[in-house]
């Protein structure tokens, strides 16, 4: 635990999100699937609404390494646009007769838009100053093994940015608590980053190996397993860090 880790509360659910009746209609396995199915297909279509500009953009951008900073400002509403999708799913509901995604995803993205971007757009700068030194490391005259320092600080980034999204979806923190937390989350808890590791891998993968528009249209399971596999660092936050 931190000497004096920061406290804050956690993003409220809202009425009806997330309470799940204990008996009767909509509680059976099968109407838990298709509660799932339906909370799924609802929020990616949101969340393909949301990020809709920086989809647009990138695609009329192409893959010019001059244009990564262009590319890094059409991603700019990815940020607020995964926040909410976390939010909706971490307060989904498994009976099928008390299902509210869509305004669990408008609830997320209103609390979470602007404290999601403070964290996100410093982020996306540094990955892009990564991404231009790595593209033009000839240039750079620096030694090779520089690059390979580079990658690993770059994977790192983007691990710490997996966990500060989660925190900032589900908790009220201050920006630089999140931070904070992030970084202690990176190391304390080896299995969600390993989890969140895997989960980069398998998107970078189907998207350089099949198509670079199925990591979108999977990006409601992919954070779904994500959640999943941040279920001790969302439980230790909750025990130690919120009142």
């Amino acid at each position: 635990m931190m000497a004096a880790g920061p406290t804050a509360t956690a993003r409220p659910e809202g009425p009806h999100i997330g309470a799940a009746r204990t008996s009767g209609f909509g509680t059976g396995p099968l109407s838990r699937a298709a509660a799932l199915v339906h909370t799924l297909l609802t929020v990616e279509a949101l969340l393909l609404l949301a990020a809709f500009p920086s989809l647009a953009g990138l695609l009329l951008l192409g893959p010019d390494p001059t244009n990564l900073p262009l590319a890094a400002l059409c991603l700019l509403p990815l940020g607020p646009a995964l926040s909410a999708a976390l939010y909706a799913l971490h307060h989904r509901s498994r009976d099928l007769t008390e299902l509210h995604p869509a305004r669990a995803y408008l609830r997320g993205w209103r609390l979470n838009a602007v404290p999601a971007l403070t964290l996100w757009a410093p982020m996306l700068a540094w990955l892009t100053v990564i991404a231009f030194t790595l593209t033009h490391f000839p240039a750079t005259g620096l030694p090779g093994w520089w690059a390979l320092l580079l990658g690993v600080i770059g994977t790192g980034s983007l691990l710490w940015g997996a966990h500060a999204l989660v925190l900032t979806s589900l908790f009220a923190f201050r920006a630089r608590d999140t931070a904070r937390l992030a970084a202690h989350f990176l190391f304390r808890h080896g299995r969600a980053t390993l989890a969140a590791a895997s989960l980069l891998v398998l998107t970078a993968a189907s998207g350089a190996l099949l198509t670079e528009a199925l990591p979108a249209l999977l990006a409601a399971p992919l954070l779904l397993s994500l959640l999943h596999g941040s279920r001790t660092v969302i439980g230790e936050t909750r025990k130690d860090f919120t009142t």
